[in-house]
């Protein structure tokens, strides 16, 4: 650990936090995958249960000290930020809650630590609004003529620590959701083994069209295509999570391009193919489609075509879903494809319309990718 990150994490903090802050920031991360998971939690008894907390309670002290850390020696200032700051509080407050409780020895100690950790994962629910505020502080005190494309160190930055806090919840959740003790047909905490990317789809569909009937008055036909029988295990939350902000895009793109038109809106397609090792989504729009000279940026976080919703009265509590606005969506969706070992492509005909594939890993034995 460079000293100034030292230096920075000891600003505010008490020598003793900070010390043990840079002590289990320094140590190995342990990576997990979907088929390691589903195979531990089909037999969630007390004893593999108190396993997975005492994994966890080392785990995620790792996971988020380094975090803590890293958002401590930021570059340009951010780290500086009033809302990064609070972001921070969020990390070093959850690691030291961690740190408190005691070793975990019996049922008694890991349901106690069960509801803890159930209380970090909502201390965290907005740190993606809150940190995109803190870049929106960044970016009021830079010069006009910046572009995203000078600041690769705040992209880089903001991949690992969403990925990072994908890993951290996925894990809280899933541990908390062994504890139903009535699970969904096909679940084992959050994974469902019958996971239907139609029905997801259609759920995902629906919620994106209100949002756009919301903001519009009206919104596009959206048709769906696919074996409706078909199945695989994957986490619906974070499937719904992608869908759902690609079939967004897409509504806004064809709502903004026919606004003033007479023809027909043409409906946005949903494409899902079931390959061996891929599960495929491709939603198309014929929504205009984007500039070949805005493509490279549509994955980096500090750009977006919509006005920015949140203003600097954001007080860190929960937002609504809203049509577009963070320039977070692309590139959070494509983290959450890349976490179970897929990935998120974007095609565009300029004049025309887009096509984005979002590609599933149907193994599950790709490595949890650990920033």
């Amino acid at each position: 650990m460079p000293p100034a990150v030292v230096k920075n994490v000891a600003d505010g903090l008490s020598k003793a936090l900070s010390d043990e802050l840079q002590r289990w920031g320094l140590m190995k991360q342990t990576g997990v995958n979907l088929k390691y998971m589903m195979e531990f939690g089909s037999s969630p008894t007390d004893k593999n249960l108190l396993i997975s907390a005492q994994f966890l309670h080392k785990e995620l002290s790792i996971r988020i000290a380094r975090r803590a850390i890293e958002l401590q020696n930021l570059p340009y200032g951010l780290s500086l930020k009033p809302a990064v700051l609070k972001v921070r509080d969020w990390y070093v407050d959850s690691f030291h809650d961690l740190r408190l409780f005691p070793e975990i020895k019996d049922k008694d100690d890991e349901l106690a630590f069960t509801q803890m950790i159930k209380l970090i994962k909502v201390r965290h629910n907005n740190v993606v609004p809150t940190m995109a505020l803190g870049v929106q502080q960044l970016k009021k005190d830079w010069h006009p003529s910046v572009t995203p494309e000078d600041r690769p160190e705040i992209h880089e930055f903001l991949d690992r620590f969403y990925m990072s806090r994908i890993g951290i919840r996925m894990l809280i959740g899933q541990h908390v959701a062994l504890h139903d003790s009535d699970p969904e047909p096909g679940c084992i905490g959050q994974i469902n083994t019958r996971t239907s990317p139609l029905q997801i789809a259609r759920n995902a569909i629906e919620d994106a069209r209100s949002i756009c009937y919301r903001e519009y008055g009206s919104a596009p036909e959206v048709k769906i295509y696919g074996e409706p029988n078909f199945t695989f295990p994957y986490v619906p939350s974070h499937l719904h999570l992608m869908v759902f902000e690609l079939v967004k895009n897409s509504l806004r793109a064809v709502e903004e391009c026919f606004m003033v038109s007479d023809e027909d809106v043409p409906p946005v397609k949903i494409i899902v193919a079931d390959g061996v090792e891929d599960v495929a989504i491709k939603v198309s729009d014929e929504g205009g489609g984007i500039p070949r000279s805005a493509l490279p940026k549509i994955f980096t976080y500090l750009y977006s075509t919509a006005e920015n919703p949140l203003n600097e009265n954001y007080d860190g509590e929960s937002v609504g879903a809203i049509m577009a606005g963070y320039g977070y969506g692309l590139p959070i969706c494509r983290l959450y494809a890349r976490y179970f070992g897929g990935d998120l492509q974007i095609i565009s005909m300029e004049g025309y319309g887009t096509d984005a594939f979002l590609h599933l890993s149907r193994l599950g034995d790709s490595q949890e990718p650990l920033p």
